[in-house]
């Protein structure tokens, strides 16, 4: 019987990263050329370890595994919700690895729920407590179709009250760190051995009793080898990580050991570039060699039930040498901030966001009561399923179950809103707000925004202003740098200008109609626009729409009708306005007028008219949503270089005999013409990567004169847009693999972008390929002998694999 196994487990987060009011989220320019890091980091690592590779004994692609069906893995339930919508293949493909893990672990499943928004559970109330673990297990089950046996806590953050609550609801392990042990000894013994500063062996399972009189299971993970993951470049080598892994067995014992390891599951990836495969090889060699039998820990425990007993070292962490402090005090854990910073904002933060819960707390209780509600934290705990689906009839039903099902339309808005209040209660508690160095950094602005979006709904459902009170507080979390002044500040400049309310979604409504050709089809995130009446009138590069329409929120069911009347004078110069709709008469009235000094030409009235009848409630471009803001100054802006285009290119084409001859004598050209001719080859070239058909011969002809001039390539820009097409390409060959023409312009393509010194991400095309190679060319090659078009077709893709270096 073998009694060595080894288990890796994965935590895979994201800090929540929407827009509160959108529910999306919007353009990160940090994560460029991505859209945001979600999509940045889905693409380096999440994607990556659904497909990691094999590689043979000559470099070629053996086999493309699954990694998250060999390990232990837990998602953070916020990053799976968006991974559903916009990474569905990878999204599957996580799913799918738990279904194999089942077959491979003995009927357990790989992945581990989560608490539900990663929040610091020892520092929470007892009764977000119970909502975390409730709602992480909720969206475990209808994700993953079964219940979970373990659970991840955020930070590894733990204490007696919050093991009550997991056990309590079915859980039957968790994860710690060998730091966060206080003692331990054999089941049934008297004497504790004193366990503090990791002085616990981690290859055994720990039963913790509690007392409540329920139990759960502890492992305290290997902490030196899983520090090696993340710091110690141990995944530099597949073989080595195996080796490290495998030696840490104690010899000669027959007793059953466990090593386990537990990291960031990004090191896989995004951390370590190419550390996916460095996980692949060694979950092959370790089987291959036989230095171990891979498990998870679901299986183990079933196997081996606990021996020994624990007890935890109270408000401790895997990320704080001081407990949980790095969440409310300034204990000197950082990221690495400048010399001279200090964390003194944590607490004062903190005591913001406790003083606000603490503050809804009987707000939402006396709103739910008037509502005919009597347990209105189970009606919390239940919201899960309606923040995993807020089709109609979904939200109808939830509230069909949990009021008397008589509620007027007011009323069910406002049973929305109030959840909707505690839920994004619950998310401004987001750890990541406290764990880098600055309290103006992205994580903790991102958290700010939670709290006012939950300040807003409480306003709106009571008219209690709470918000000038909580700014006080957050004045006492100073910022490190001078000029930011404080966390108020920031709220005040940065978050501030970021709330939406249902006039703003209107304005913003009418000034994207100006840019589509059928305001009826647009899409505007979480609310639905309900078009009315509208009028269109353009003159030249001005143009002016006047409307009224209904916006409803896809969330709490608010709806407004609103008129509106907009003016775009070109480019980026917007102006408008925007008011709750009065009458018919009124929108006809305003119509009249507006109109009436538009087709005059009379744009001063036009703008007076305007500022009269909209008064205060005046638009512009900077009231945009992130991304319309993104297109709009992308349409404005292509306007504006073609232009410049035309300008270059008429310098270019006057110019290009005198530049030829001045190369031909190793003459400098001036730097005008050097700027010139390095614009339009960069351009030629650029629009041709992105060109739905690429032409071999227009390539050809860049390439000749990139090497006859001598010009230097934009190969970041130009290298993702080259990883875009492969990908396009070869994707629509894996749909139509008889596409003989398709195979042959991938083929001249690989070879062509190499001698242009471009270095395309090939990873997803070589997938592909090797996909096409288990099934099509198998299939073909072994009938080629007989089948000439086989023959034919297997040459052709042979000379692809290989053009995508692979070998067959």
């Amino acid at each position: 019987m073998n009694t060595r196994y080894i288990c890796i487990h994965g935590h895979f987060y994201q800090p929540p990263r929407e827009n509160p009011w959108l529910n999306e989220i919007e353009l990160q320019e940090s994560a460029h050329p991505y859209h945001d890091w979600n999509e940045r980091i889905t693409e380096e690592c999440y994607s990556r370890n659904a497909a990691s590779r094999i590689l043979g004994p000559k470099g070629e692609i053996a086999d493309l595994l699954n990694n998250y069906a060999r390990i232990s893995f837990n998602f953070g339930p916020t990053l799976l919700s968006w991974m559903e919508r916009k990474a569905p293949e990878t999204y599957a493909g996580i799913l799918q690895a738990d279904q194999e893990s089942m077959k491979r672990f003995s009927g357990h499943g790989a992945a581990l729920a989560q608490v539900y928004n990663h929040i610091i559970m020892p520092l929470a109330n007892a009764r977000d407590k119970q909502t975390q673990v409730l709602w992480g297990i909720y969206d475990f089950q209808k994700r993953f179709n079964r219940k979970p046996e373990g659970m991840w806590l955020a930070e590894t953050a733990v204490d007696t009250p919050t093991l009550e609550v997991l056990a309590a609801n079915g859980i039957a392990f968790t994860i710690l760190s060998p730091y966060q042990a206080r003692g331990f000894r054999r089941i049934g013994e008297r004497q504790w051995f004193d366990a503090t500063g990791a002085h616990i062996d981690p290859r055994q399972p720990y039963r913790c009793n509690l007392p409540s009189g329920n139990s759960i299971v502890l492992f305290f993970y290997d902490g030196p080898a899983s520090q090696g993951v993340a710091f110690e470049r141990l995944l530099n080598s597949g073989e080595g990580f195996a080796n490290r892994l495998a030696g840490n067995f104690t010899p000669y014992t027959s007793e059953p050991q466990l090593m386990h390891i537990a990291t960031d599951g990004e090191s896989y990836g995004h951390h370590h570039r190419f550390g996916e495969m460095a996980l692949t090889y060694a979950l092959h060699h370790i089987e291959r060699e036989k230095l171990a039998r891979l498990t998870i820990y679901g299986e183990y425990l079933a196997m081996f039930p606990p021996v020994y007993e624990a007890q935890i070292i109270e408000n401790s962490s895997w990320s704080c040498a001081h407990g949980v402090e790095r969440w409310r005090s300034d204990c000197g854990c950082h990221t690495g901030g400048k010399e001279g910073w200090n964390q003194r904002w944590r607490a004062p933060l903190r005591e913001a966001y406790d003083w606000l819960r603490d503050q809804l707390i009987p707000l939402y209780e006396r709103e739910m009561s008037a509502l005919g509600i009597t347990d209105p934290w189970l009606v919390r705990d239940a919201y899960i399923s309606v923040i995993m689906d807020r089709s109609e009839a979904n939200v109808q039903a939830f509230i069909k179950h949990h009021t008397s099902g008589n509620l007027s339309k007011t009323e069910q808005t406002k049973f929305l809103q109030l959840l909707e209040m505690q839920y994004h209660t619950l998310l401004m508690y987001t750890s990541c707000g406290w764990f880098f160095d600055e309290v103006t950094g992205i994580e903790t602005v991102q958290d700010l925004l939670y709290a006012a979006r939950a300040l807003q709904l409480a306003e709106s459902i009571s008219g209690q202003q709470l918000e000038v009170d909580f700014l006080q507080i957050l004045q006492k979390a100073k910022s490190n740098i001078p000029e930011e002044a404080d966390a108020a500040q920031t709220y005040r400049l940065k978050v501030k200008p970021m709330m939406i309310d249902l006039l703003r979604v209107g304005a913003h409504f009418g000034i994207t109609s100006l840019f589509t050709d059928d305001p009826e089809e647009l899409k505007l995130q979480s609310f639905k626009p309900t078009l009315e009446k509208y009028e269109l009138r353009t003159a030249g590069k001005q143009k002016m729409a006047i409307g009224h329409a209904t916006i409803k929120s896809l969330v709490t069911w608010e709806e407004l009708t609103v008129t509106f009347g907009m003016l775009h004078l070109g480019d980026h110069q917007l102006f408008g306005g925007v008011r709750e709709f009065i009458s018919e008469e009124a929108y006809e009235a305003l119509s009249v007028e507006l109109t009436t000094a538009f087709d005059r030409g009379n744009i001063n009235e036009v703008i007076m008219l305007l500022d009269k009848h909209f008064e205060s409630h005046n638009y512009s471009f900077w009231h945009l949503f992130k991304d319309d803001q993104r297109k709009i100054l992308d349409e404005v802006l292509a306007r504006a270089m073609h232009n410049v285009e035309n300008s270059f290119q008429q310098i270019y084409e006057n110019n290009y005999p005198l530049m030829a001859a001045m190369k031909t004598l190793s003459i400098k050209l001036p730097r005008p013409l050097h700027l010139t001719l390095s614009y339009i080859t960069n351009l030629k070239l650029q629009r041709e990567l992105a060109a739905k058909k690429p032409s071999i011969l227009k390539l050809n002809r860049i390439l000749d004169e990139v090497n006859r001039m001598d010009v230097k390539l934009i190969t970041k820009m130009h290298n993702y847009e080259a990883t875009r097409l492969i990908d396009r390409l070869m994707l629509q060959l894996s749909e139509k693999p008889d596409s003989i023409t398709q195979m042959n312009l991938l083929t001249e393509l690989l070879p062509l972008l190499a001698r242009l010194k471009l270095k395309p991400d090939i990873w997803h095309a070589q997938n592909l390929a090797f996909r096409l190679k288990q099934s099509t060319y198998n299939q073909r090659n072994a009938a080629r002998a007989n089948w000439p078009e086989a023959e034919v077709w297997c040459k052709k893709f042979e000379q692809l694999y290989e053009s995508l270096q692979l070998k067959i």
